[in-house]
């Protein structure tokens, strides 16, 4: 049962990621991920070749004296099949399920589907072992990101999902499905690397509203939001250098192909470049800058 070897450890991970050593107590709330990382991590990490979408992953089956076949100790195993795992987000609003444990297996069943979705996707396209430990790491964030959140607006009196929110994210990921160098052009590159622009602004205007948990909140999320697009400009170069193709025109037809409207300025020139986003990159693709 390595998986749930990999869980237990996992534990560690998800809590440092969101509360720091000190706050080992962060995830407590009745929909907290921290279970469903860790069955996550565990099944990613346990992964064989052969092995396919479909397949059932229970957990816990050595533990509980079944055969490797068995129900395991989960509401159902991991796969990516309605018929193996019905399970979907609403089965936590049915309120049938525990916690943290069955909330957790709905989170970690979303996980499956994503990754298995990646794996389809762009798994025939040879990468770097650290081109997969960094979305990893880009994918424990958010999801970080998505709980200081949650928690946050739940201490306000108000939920996640209360505002109407436009789905640029999601457009953006069904216009890239098709392509790795588009994916890494816009998702990363465009749309996060707008919230180095646009977060600093956020931060002020909560620390002189005195709101300085939130403004704690977002400065976590910008410290965060640097380092992933400072992984999309690698992974961005790496493909266009392994392709031969010159990278700033590349980047300019990519994000003219697959991303609606101009890259709106102003723009933080300097959080950019630590993050080695040069205006060569985005300045021709704004609103001043783009072709009529």
């Amino acid at each position: 049962d390595n998986l749930v070897i990999a869980h237990e450890y996992g534990h560690g991970v998800s809590i440092r990621l969101t509360g720091g050593p000190a706050n080992s107590n962060c995830l407590n709330n009745q929909e907290q991920m921290g279970e469903g990382w860790s069955d996550w991590l565990g099944a990613v990490m346990t992964i064989e070749p052969g092995d396919l979408a479909t397949d059932p992953r229970p957990v816990g089956t050595w533990l509980f004296g079944q055969g490797p076949t068995g129900a395991g100790i989960r509401p159902y195993p991991y796969s990516t099949s309605l018929i193996v795992n019905p399970m979907t987000y609403a089965t936590i609003a049915q309120g049938s399920i525990s916690v943290p444990h069955g909330v957790g297996s709905v989170w970690a069943t979303m996980l499956w589907d994503m990754t298995w979705d990646l794996i389809g996707r762009f798994a025939h396209r040879p990468m770097p072992r650290p081109f997969f430990d960094n979305w990893v790491q880009v994918g424990l964030e958010e999801a970080k990101h998505f709980d200081l959140l949650t928690r946050r607006l739940i201490e306000l009196g108000g939920a996640y999902g209360d505002q109407p929110a436009h789905d640029g994210l999601w457009q953006a990921a069904q216009a890239t499905g098709h392509d790795l160098l588009a994916r890494l052009a816009v998702v990363p590159l465009v749309l996060e690397a707008r919230g180095l622009d646009v977060t600093p602004g956020m931060i002020r205007s909560l620390e002189a509203a005195g709101d300085l948990p939130s403004a704690k909140i977002i400065s976590i999320i910008y410290r965060d939001e640097k380092r992933h697009v400072a992984y999309g400009a690698k992974w961005f170069r790496h493909l266009c250098a392994v392709q031969g193709l010159p990278i700033e025109s590349t980047f300019h037809r990519l994000v003219r192909e697959n991303f609606r409207g101009p890259v709106k300025p102003p723009f933080n020139d300097r959080a950019r470049a630590e993050a080695g986003l040069t205006p060569g990159f985005y300045k021709p693709l704004s609103a001043f800058g783009a072709p009529k």
